[in-house]
């Protein structure tokens, strides 16, 4: 990020946003998007499923049940109907759930314009094949640019125009380094930014998938401790090794660890442990506070994606003949039945490592099982 204010340099390239966009979910983070588009300039279509949604976007420029208090801008129209939500695109975001990628993928190779750029903004892995959410695109989608969207971005702040940055990430073929001002990745960062929103541009598209898949994970755990009355150290500390998590994973995938250090990885991860706006963080506490997840959320069918992805991205991991601790441990709470306390003190008693992956060292970590018994039980 070499931004030169006090100089007032400016870049050699002058890339050009794209005219009209169309994005694919109308839930709080794809409206949040459209609106940030709509106020960039670009003339912006958003398709929802929910009828009764789209006709409050065009008849009041409002959708109270996602972004209470925000107006939407009046160059972004609420579409029914996909095909001509598509019409024209030049540009697509698809702003769904992780699970619903392939479906909804599916439904616009249907309608979408010839090779435009696809952005996947859904964070995650797909449980069976281990595909990350822009490979599952590829295959239903077949021959166009493919990126995605991330960052620590809750929905609504980035409606009302808090200084908010992302990331955008393609891959850069060789034509797009010789022409960087014409490549997807660039455009659509032009495309999204607004005197409030700042996009940044990545070729390491893996890295920050990676990034996204993970954070939500670890959110749960750190909610999961604060909600079992745990503070700042032990946040910290999980926010720190489980980054190093997140770093293991994109690189045995071909991503670079650097990338994890951005926006996408451990700004997200920041942002998504630091506050229970974060759903994950949030069933982490619920959880932590002793609820059965039935009851968690008011009873409510929230859909968590890192509920979804800690047996995802953990059986990918074991593939790859990964141990990611942290995560495993929140997997053995959401889908293996096992105590909070024991699944957290035997975490806490893993042996002990050298911090520097350069140094190889491992030992036993000292506390005895009634040590372990012991902190399980404050944890509970």
């Amino acid at each position: 990020m070499k931004d030169h204010i006090a100089s007032g340099a400016s870049s050699p390239y002058c890339a050009q946003p794209y005219h009209r966009v169309a994005v694919i979910g109308a839930g709080s983070w794809g409206t949040a998007l459209a609106v940030t588009l709509a106020r960039a300039g670009g003339e912006t279509r958003l398709y929802g499923r929910d009828p009764a949604v789209i006709d409050e976007i065009n008849a009041n420029a409002t959708t109270e049940g996602f972004l209470p208090g925000v107006s939407l801008p009046e160059n972004l129209l609420g579409v029914k109907d996909m095909a001509l939500a598509l019409e024209g695109a030049e540009a697509i975001l698809i702003v769904v759930p992780s699970s619903s990628v392939r479906s909804v993928a599916r439904q616009v190779s249907a309608h979408a314009p010839e090779g435009v750029p696809i952005a996947v903004c859904a964070k995650g892995i797909e449980p069976e094949t281990g595909l990350l959410m822009t490979q599952v695109a590829e295959e239903e989608l077949g021959d166009h640019p493919m990126g995605c969207v991330s960052g620590p971005t809750f929905a609504l702040e980035t409606a009302m125009g808090h200084p908010t940055a992302a990331t955008v990430a393609f891959p850069f073929s060789y034509e797009d380094r010789l022409k960087l001002d014409e490549s997807p990745a660039v455009r659509l960062a032009v495309s999204l930014s607004t005197e409030s929103f700042r996009a940044y541009v990545s070729d390491d598209l893996v890295g920050v998938e990676v990034g996204g898949a993970v954070k939500n994970i670890i959110a749960i755990a750190c909610g999961l401790m604060t909600g079992a009355g745990f503070a700042e150290n032990t946040r910290a500390a999980l926010i720190t090794c489980g980054l190093d998590e997140m770093k293991a994973l994109a690189e045995a995938l071909g991503g670079r660890r650097e990338t994890v250090t951005g926006l996408s990885g451990i700004g997200d991860l920041a942002l998504t442990c630091s506050s229970s706006t974060s759903r994950n963080m949030a069933l982490g506490q619920q959880l932590g506070q002793g609820l059965r997840r039935a009851d968690c959320f008011d009873g409510k069918p929230v859909v968590v994606e890192g509920e979804l992805n800690a047996k995802s991205v953990t059986d990918l991991a074991r593939r790859l003949n990964l141990v990611l601790p942290i995560c495993e441990t929140v997997r053995s709470i959401l889908h293996d039945g096992a105590d909070v306390g024991h699944a957290f003190a035997h975490l806490w008693a893993l042996p002990i490592e050298a911090e520097l992956r350069a140094m190889d060292v491992s030992f036993d970590h000292p506390a005895t099982d009634q040590d372990i018994a012991t902190l399980a039980e404050r944890i509970s």
